[in-house]
C-alpha cells in the first residue's frame, strides 16, 4: 500500500530501500496488517435499514508522517452484501464532518438489486468521532464571551452590526485552530484512512457513493489514488476540479433562485389563503412575517437561516410552519394547512420544536435558535484546510456584492464565513481528477439544488471529462436513492450492477410535496422532458428520513 505520490514515508521508502536495515520497521505495517473486529454498532438502526456490524480501524494522525503523533481510530459498518459479492461501496453524506456508519444500513435497503452485489459500507470520516457514543469528534470550543449579544440582523450595515457579525467566525476560527488535531483533519488524510479501509477489506478497487461535500471527498480520493478506484456516484456535486470554497460562496445565489423560483410559488400553490395567491404577494407578505418576528424576539438572521439551504422536504414544511404561524398571528387568524400538508406540518412542529404545529409560538422559535459556543471542527478544518483561503475584508466585499441582490443569505453569508479568519496554510496539494480514472466517474445533480450548485457540478463534470445525470426541476439536495425518482435510480443501479455508464441526460422532475405534477421553472438544465407523475412509494418514510439527513449536514 502506498500513502499517495507525494506521500512522505512512500517516497522515503522508495528512495532509501537498498540502505535502510533489515530490522527497520515499516511505519505503515501496524495500521495494514490490523484485522478487523466486527461486532454489534454503538447505534441503533433505523426502521427498515438492512442490517450492519460495525468495527474500529486504527489510523495515524499523519499520513505524511506515520510514525509520529498518537493514532486515531475511525468507525466503520457494514451492510454486507446479499448475493455474489463484487466488492464493497464506501458512503459519504457529506458536511465536511457527517457521520456515515448509519447511512450503510439505510442505502442498503433502499437499494437491495445493488445491496445484492456490493457490501455497503459507511464511515465516519476522521474528526467526526463514533455514531452512537457520547463521542462526537474534534468540536470547536467558543468562548461564550467572544460571541454577540442581542439579535442580528445583516441588512444592517452599520460599523457595529458588521464587527458584530465578524465575532462568530473570528473567534469559531480562533477555537478551531487552538485544537492540535486540526491540520490532520483534512481531505487529504481522509483519502488515505479510505485507502486503508480499501486494502483492510480485500478489495483492490474501491467504490464509491458521496453526497454534497462527499463528491469532493471521492474526487480527491480517485485524484490520489487512481489505481484503486473503482466506480464512483458524486451526487449533489461541489465543483471538485475548482475550489471547495467557492461552492460555499455560491450558497447566496442558488439559494436565492431556489427560494424564488421554486419555493415561493410552491407556497402560493399551496397556502394561498394564508400566504397569497402569487409569488409577488408571498414574498410581500414573506417580509412583514420576518419583521413580525424580528419585534418577537426571533433574530431576522435566524429566521433567514430557516430558509437557506433548503434541500429536503422537512426543511420545505419546517419553513412553511413558521412562515405560516407566523402570517397568522401577524394577522390575527388561524393558520389553516392544507389537508394533504396538515399532518407532515403538525410532525415537524412536534420534532422541531416539542409542541404541535397549533401550539407553536414565537417564543417556541427563538428557543431553537443555534448554540454558537461549540461548533463542529472538521466541517472548518476541512472546508478552510484544504486549500488556501480568502480574506475576512475579501468576504466583507463578497457580502456588500452579493446582499442587494441575494437578500435571503447574501448580506449574511460573507459576513459569517469562518475561512476568512483562517490562518492555517494548507500542508498537501489536492490534485484534479487525471484521465486514467474519468471512465469511472458519474455525477448526478439536480436542478435547482440550493446547497451544491447546478452550475458547480456541470463545471466539474464538464472539466472532468465525465457524464452528468441533470435532474430536471428538482430543487432538492441528494437524489440517487433518496429521491424516489425512477429514472435516477436505474440508470445509477445500471451502472454499479452491469458496468454500463450512460451519457450525460436528463431525468424528469418529481412532484413536490402535497402536490401530483411537477410544474416545469426555467433554468440551467435544457431540454425538458415528460414529467413523472408519481414517486416511488416503497420505503417513502427511510426516503424522506435518510434525504433530510443527508441535507441537515450539508446546511
Amino acid at each position: 500500500m502506498r500513502i499517495s505520490r507525494i506521500g512522505l514515508a512512500a517516497a522515503t521508502a522508495a528512495l532509501f530501500a537498498a540502505t535502510v536495515p533489515a530490522a527497520a520497521a515499516d511505519p505503515l505495517t501496524p495500521y495494514t496488517t490490523q484485522q478487523l473486529q466486527w461486532g454489534d454498532c454503538p447505534f441503533k438502526p433505523a426502521t427498515g435499514d438492512a442490517p450492519a456490524r460495525c468495527a474500529l480501524v486504527t489510523v495515524p494522525r499523519d499520513w505524511a508522517n506515520p510514525a509520529a503523533g498518537t493514532d486515531l481510530q475511525v468507525s466503520i459498518s457494514r451492510a454486507a452484501a446479499t448475493g455474489e459479492r463484487q466488492g464493497a461501496i464506501l458512503l459519504n453524506p457529506g458536511g465536511p464532518g457527517g457521520q456515515g456508519t448509519p447511512l450503510a444500513g439505510s442505502l442498503a435497503a433502499l437499494e437491495p438489486s445493488v445491496h445484492q452485489l456490493y457490501d455497503f459500507v459507511g464511515m465516519d470520516p476522521r474528526g467526526t468521532g463514533h455514531a452512537g457514543t457520547a463521542d462526537q469528534g474534534f468540536q470547536c470550543q467558543v468562548p461564550v464571551g467572544r460571541l454577540p449579544q442581542g439579535l442580528l440582523d445583516a441588512r444592517d450595515r452599520s460599523a457595529a452590526s458588521v464587527a458584530a457579525h465578524q465575532q462568530v467566525p473570528r473567534a469559531t476560527a480562533e477555537a478551531c485552530q487552538s485544537d492540535a488535531i486540526a491540520p490532520y483533519v483534512t481531505t487529504w488524510q481522509t483519502a488515505h484512512d479510505m485507502d486503508l479501509i480499501r486494502a483492510l477489506l480485500g478489495d483492490e478497487k474501491l467504490n464509491y457513493l458521496g453526497y454534497s461535500y462527499g463528491t469532493w471527498l471521492g474526487a480527491k480520493y480517485a485524484s490520489l489514488f487512481p489505481e484503486h478506484t473503482g466506480k464512483t456516484v458524486l451526487d449533489s456535486s461541489v465543483n471538485f476540479e475548482g475550489r471547495l470554497q467557492a461552492d460555499f460562496e455560491a450558497f447566496p445565489v442558488i439559494d436565492q433562485r431556489q427560494f424564488d423560483d421554486v419555493y415561493v410559488p410552491w407556497l402560493a400553490r399551496n397556502f394561498a389563503e394564508q400566504l397569497g395567491g402569487t409569488a409577488a404577494e408571498v414574498k410581500a407578505k414573506w417580509e412583514r412575517v420576518r419583521a413580525y418576528y424580528g419585534s418577537h424576539d426571533v433574530s431576522p438572521d435566524a429566521f433567514d437561516s430557516i430558509f437557506v439551504g433548503n434541500g429536503s422536504e422537512i426543511q420545505w414544511l419546517l419553513g412553511a410552519l413558521v412562515f405560516l404561524q407566523g402570517a397568522a398571528a401577524l394577522d390575527g387568524t388561524s393558520a389553516t394547512p392544507p389537508p394533504a400538508l396538515a399532518d407532515s406540518l403538525d410532525a415537524v412542529s412536534r420534532k422541531a420544536f416539542g409542541v404541535p404545529a397549533a401550539a407553536l409560538t414565537p417564543a417556541r422559535v427563538a428557543a431553537a435558535a443555534p448554540d454558537y459556543t461549540q461548533r463542529p471542527g472538521t466541517r472548518y478544518a476541512v472546508a478552510c484546510g484544504d486549500q488556501p483561503t480568502r480574506s475576512a475584508s475579501w468576504y466583507q466585499r463578497l457580502s456588500d456584492q452579493q446582499g442587494p441582490r441575494y437578500p435571503l443569505f447574501g448580506w449574511a453569508y460573507g459576513l459569517g464565513e469562518t475561512c476568512g479568519f483562517w490562518s492555517d496554510e494548507p500542508q498537501h496539494e489536492l490534485p484534479d481528477v487525471p484521465a486514467s480514472v474519468a471512465a469511472n466517474i458519474l455525477v448526478v445533480q439536480g436542478e435547482f439544488d440550493p446547497q451544491t450548485g447546478y452550475e458547480q457540478a456541470s463545471a466539474a463534470a464538464r472539466s472532468a471529462g465525465v457524464p452528468l445525470v441533470s435532474v430536471d426541476d428538482s430543487p432538492f439536495h441528494g437524489q440517487y436513492a433518496l429521491a424516489g425518482n425512477p429514472c435516477v435510480d436505474g440508470l445509477v443501479n445500471v451502472f454499479l450492477t452491469k458496468n454500463s455508464r450512460p451519457r450525460s441526460t436528463t431525468c424528469p422532475g418529481v412532484p413536490l410535496l402535497g402536490e401530483d405534477q411537477v410544474y416545469p421553472v426555467a433554468g440551467p438544465v435544457r431540454g425538458a422532458t415528460p414529467s413523472v407523475r408519481t414517486r416511488l412509494s416503497s420505503d417513502s418514510a427511510l426516503r424522506t428520513r435518510v434525504r433530510d439527513e443527508v441535507s441537515a449536514l450539508n446546511r
